[in-house]
């Protein structure tokens, strides 16, 4: 498993997406990765949207 998808399971396991998870995120997606990390991460997208993962960056938006 990648970096990328470790980093998705533990955010759908918890249901959270913290704010330094986001950023280590948005850093290891400018580097190459595989199609394994990119549906990973497109799984994190769709959950987030469907509000099954939340995001720590968005709650705190939104007080």
């Amino acid at each position: 498993m990648n970096l990328i998808s470790q980093l998705v399971e533990q955010a759908l396991a918890t249901g959270y997406l913290t704010i330094e998870a986001e950023e280590r995120l948005r850093k290891m997606l400018r580097k190459k990765y595989g199609q394994e990390d990119f549906e990973a991460f497109m799984k994190l997208q769709q959950e987030a949207m469907a509000g099954r993962v939340r995001q720590e960056s968005r709650e705190l938006l939104s007080t």
